[in-house]
């Protein structure tokens, strides 16, 4: 139970006979009987479930309320040994010589608690003042119940908290508490509850399901919490309207789970909440904590739920790429933002230097082909001619036909200024003065073409820091000293540090800084579809579909590529996956882990690997910190942003010991740690 901080919870609806309680109580003791078998830990009935709520004037018949307090106590009973967790039922009761409309909570066979509804609809269909009393007319905060002997805590301020996990805290409104200026739930929330409940009776009309919905996730995106709403089905009277059933299970704004509308069976709907993202949340938003609310302790009452709950998959959504929407429309539409961000900062920023001429090294990779497309954009809409765009390809000793075919093509299709620099003979004269003899050749006894010659004859996996350095670093040389640079870097490589100090991590302007690999690759895709057919697309797609790599380290005869960037930092899909979880909600390692292990990635990989791909990540991420202090500006474009004066602020001398040790110990693939790139 709660491994990870996942809570399970279910709604609800039976189909309901109006008024026939003893067949109502059938239908829930079913229903909770089916969450048991689904390792549920807190199932939500809708409003006025035992009795249904469009009962009219038999509220004020003694015999009905008699009978739902007693199959309330029935159910009450049953989740002693039939149901393990909380069961919150909604019923009409009698206290202080009033009916109120209430939400009874059961738990290890007891009655916790009542919450009366305090906003009674008198509008239009609605004549809930008619049958019942609000919460605000209530004599006190505890109810006499005369079939228990003893009192039960009445009151809308209640809190229900887990014993063993306090973070788990539950606090409920009725229907029509949401609907109004300031709900319940909103103070609830303050107060410490992280799952707000909602029993409802909401009729359906036409696209009233949209606007609960919406209603619903943006209560949830407000109080940071879980939101659930369970709303009443089609066994309710049709004398003057008809109920749906939609049932919601939201998260900070998110839709978890919905349920079938107009179902004509009882339907349980479920999710697993993760409460230690809400945690996570509150704890970092200084604006919801400066309006916390107190809570007297007569006002949180305890419960516990069993510890022995095994559930082979998560009942939430997972992506494998969150970054990247999965569903077509939205993630053109997520491209189409992104790009227009990235395009507005660097417009912004070269309209503060007087639109000045822009210099970017295009290789003929993913990166850089961004960063091209956003310059090329950013003088179209300053109104300056792209012939200001210098575009150097600067090949060297690892460079393949492919990138560079792609990269010329590209630049002319794009009409900027074009040029190509061979940086091999700066770079072996800069070895040669530097007295260094890469991979062990003497440069004395070579000329630049036979030391070419004998770099393609070196066998597979040779490296040489201090020769991939002078390369990258001689291009940005080059790119700062013909203009103002644009960088290209994205957000990945400097999580990693993939990226060689004071080369390619810096620049005058990076519109890249904060878009993750993944993204890149469909930003690319995107651009090539929307704006561009013929070659220019097919040069677009091809680039899109080549393998990462910066090209370092020399080619073979043949001029492949021996150098693939996936080999030494791991698949970008596991980085970026690693990196949004930590980053976005501070995820710990083993959660990571074991999210990483259900989540459905494009390649297969099993728990070693991952374990192996994830402990390399946090390495890199703990040791990348010198070179993410001192980066050149750029715009923040989604949720996760490294800037170190903004997002993220790390001390680059910490240490992951802590985060490598929660990874349990386990033997390694053998995959190559090679091309650190760390200089």
């Amino acid at each position: 139970m709660l491994q990870h901080g996942f809570l399970r919870v279910a709604t609800a609806v039976p189909v309901t006979r109006v008024a026939d309680v003893a067949h109502n109580l059938t239908q829930h003791i079913d229903l909770l009987r089916q969450a048991e078998d689904n390792d549920v830990d807190v199932v939500l009935f809708p409003e006025c479930s035992l009795t249904g709520y469009t009962c009219g004037d038999l509220f004020q018949q003694r015999t009905l309320l008699e009978a739902a307090e007693k199959a309330l106590l029935e159910l009450a009973e049953f989740t002693a040994t039939g149901f393990r967790g909380v069961a919150v039922i909604g019923l009409p009761m009698m206290i202080h010589q009033q009916v109120f409309n209430t939400a009874a909570v059961l738990s290890d066979g007891q009655l916790v608690g009542l919450v009366p509804k305090t906003y009674l609809p008198n509008y239009k269909e609605f004549y809930d003042a008619r049958y019942f009393s609000s919460s605000a007319t209530r004599l006190n905060d505890w109810a006499w119940l005369p079939s228990l002997g003893y009192s039960v805590p009445f009151s809308t301020k209640l809190l229900f908290q887990e014993s063993d996990f306090p973070d788990i805290c539950i606090g409920i409104e009725i229907c029509e508490d949401l609907w109004t200026p300031k709900p319940p739930s909103s103070d609830l929330a303050l107060a410490g509850a992280t799952v707000l409940l909602n029993l409802s009776a909401s009729p359906d009309t036409i696209g009233k399901h949209q606007y609960r919905r919406d209603l619903v996730k943006q209560q949830s995106a407000r109080c940071m919490a879980a939101y659930i709403y369970a709303s009443s089905g089609v066994g309710e009277s049709s004398t003057d309207l008809v109920f749906g059933g939609q049932c919601l299970i939201a998260e900070d704004g998110v839709l978890l789970a919905e349920s079938e509308r107009f179902s004509r069976k009882v339907a349980l709907t479920i999710a697993d909440l993760d409460v230690q993202h809400l945690v996570e949340e509150r704890s970092q938003n200084t604006s919801f904590n400066a309006q916390r609310v107190r809570v007297s302790a007569d006002d949180v009452l305890p419960f516990t739920l069993p510890t022995d709950r095994n559930r082979a998959a998560l009942r939430r959504p997972n992506p494998a790429h969150p970054f990247v929407p999965a569903d077509p429309a939205t993630r053109s539409e997520r491209c189409q933002e992104v790009f227009s961000i990235q395009v507005a900062g660097l417009a912004k920023r070269l309209e503060h230097v007087v639109k000045p001429t822009i210099s970017i090294g295009v290789s003929g990779g993913l990166d850089s082909t961004l960063g091209l497309l956003v310059a090329c954009k950013a003088l179209d809409v300053l109104g300056v001619p792209r012939t200001k765009l210098h575009g150097l390809t600067m090949p060297g000793f690892g460079t393949t036909p492919r990138t560079l075919r792609n990269a010329n093509a590209l630049m002319a299709a794009l009409g900027i200024t074009a040029r190509t620099i061979d940086i091999r003979t700066m770079c072996f004269d800069q070895w040669k003065a530097m007295g260094h003899a890469p991979f062990g050749l003497d440069l004395n006894n070579h000329s630049l073409d036979s030391f070419t010659s004998a770099l393609s004859d070196l066998p597979a996996n040779q490296h040489d820091l201090t020769f991939e350095n002078v390369q990258a670093r001689m291009r940005t040389s080059l790119l700062m000293n013909t203009a103002f640079t644009v960088g290209t870097g994205d957000l990945s490589e400097l999580a990693l540090g993939w990226c060689t100090f004071n080369a390619d991590h810096m620049s005058m302007y990076n519109p890249n800084v904060s878009i993750p690999k993944t993204l890149v690759r469909s930003l690319i895709r995107w651009v090539a579809e929307a704006e561009f057919d013929g070659t220019a697309r097919n040069t677009l797609m091809d680039i899109a579909n080549t393998i990462i790599s910066p090209e370092l380290l020399p080619t073979n005869r043949a001029g492949d590529n021996l150098q693939n960037t996936e080999d030494s930092v791991g698949p970008y899909e596991l980085v970026d996956y690693f990196l949004y979880h930590f980053l976005r909600w501070g995820t710990p390692p083993a959660k990571i882990l074991y999210l990483a292990q259900q989540a459905k990635f494009d390649g297969t990989y099993t728990e070693a690997e991952l374990r192996h791909w994830l402990k390399l990540f946090f390495k890199r991420f703990f040791s990348a910190q010198y070179k993410r202090s001192c980066l050149p500006d750029g715009p923040k474009v989604g949720s996760v942003s490294l800037s170190p004066r903004g997002d993220w602020r790390m001390p680059s001398d910490a240490v992951a010991t802590a985060w490598l040790a929660e990874i349990l110990p386990t033997t390694l693939v053998a995959v190559p740690l090679q091309g650190r790139r760390n200089r």
